[in-house]
């Protein structure tokens, strides 16, 4: 993989989605928009836009290869979860993390920066690999992140599986599973709306950030704690997970399967976690402030990522 391809396709992306944060950052300032207009918004992300690109992903064709690849993607991206969960429990108490800095370590925003990165660096054919990260990381989301997000005192199974995105997978699954394809107007409709939700998740933070001065966001040194979790200690301890259980040689092609996998794994902060915020009335600020500033350093971050995986698998 050239380093330099990637660094060039990540500043790309992430410039772009930075125009578009500064875009929902500036017309909160000018009173175009309120910061309260964004729970709106987050209604529509939430329960439109992501159920739309979970379904969307899974319309893919079926061949016994495809489907070999999906499951042992979807074992590393279960393996990488289960990782991610352990380290934060066992982090919490002696990092005093809250509930944002939890969230914000353990889910990723693979779903907007992974798949122009598998498309440069692995072709089109791959992309349908990434979905499986995706529903691994939705069904977490909304069972375990609103668990935590809501301080609920245990688990709704009614609220778990009536919830519009773990809908969206039971839905993607079966159209997968039973090969039927959508028509051209629906499909396209769906693909359409699974495109917004780049622009929508930086139009939010922007939004939210609006409020915070640059001086609470870049100088607070608590900030960079997230960061460095997020973007380079958990990547590197699930890397090595990953190198211990040799998963590379579990099937063919592993190598490429497991560099999708990681590139979710390396991804900044969850752009849903800030949608949640939102929607749920918690701190939506912070969640915010940690999306931006993991935003920004996975630039440097991802392609250092992916070399050391290019180094040790």
């Amino acid at each position: 993989v050239d380093f330099m391809t990637v660094s060039l396709i990540l500043t790309e992306q992430i410039v772009k989605l930075f125009i578009i944060l500064m875009i929902g950052f500036i017309m909160v300032r000018i009173g175009l928009l309120k910061v309260s207009d964004s729970k709106s918004i987050s209604v529509l992300l939430v329960y439109l836009v992501l159920p739309c690109m979970i379904v969307n992903s899974f319309q893919i064709e079926y061949t016994p290869e495809v489907l070999k690849g999906l499951i042992f993607t979807v074992v590393a991206a279960v393996i990488a979860h289960i990782v991610f969960l352990i380290l934060t429990a066992f982090l919490r108490k002696p990092l005093h993390l809250d509930m944002v800095e939890e969230l914000t370590t353990v889910y990723t925003n693979g779903g907007i920066l992974v798949v122009p990165l598998v498309k440069a660096l692995l072709g089109t054919e791959y992309v349908i690999y990434s979905c499986s990260f995706l529903a691994v990381q939705m069904i977490l989301i909304w069972t375990h992140g609103r668990h935590k997000m809501c301080s609920e005192e245990r688990l709704s199974l009614k609220k778990i599986f009536w919830n519009a995105n773990i809908v969206a997978i039971c839905i993607g699954a079966f159209l997968f599973i039973t090969k039927i394809e959508l028509p051209d107007v629906i499909g396209g409709t769906i693909d359409m709306l699974a495109e917004m939700i780049g622009p929508i998740g930086m139009l939010l933070a922007g939004m939210a950030i609006s409020e915070i001065p640059f001086k609470k966001i870049f100088m607070e040194k608590r900030n960079y704690l997230a960061v460095l979790l997020r973007l380079f200690i958990y990547p590197l301890v699930v890397l090595i997970v990953f190198k211990v259980l040799d998963l590379t040689d579990w099937i063919a092609d592993g190598k490429n399967l497991l560099l999708i996998v990681f590139l979710a794994c390396v991804t900044p902060a969850c752009a849903t976690v800030t949608s949640m915020a939102q929607l749920y009335d918690k701190n939506s600020a912070e969640a915010s402030l940690f999306y931006v500033l993991t935003t920004l350093f996975s630039i440097i971050s991802m392609p250092l990522m992916i070399l050391v995986f290019e180094i040790f698998c």
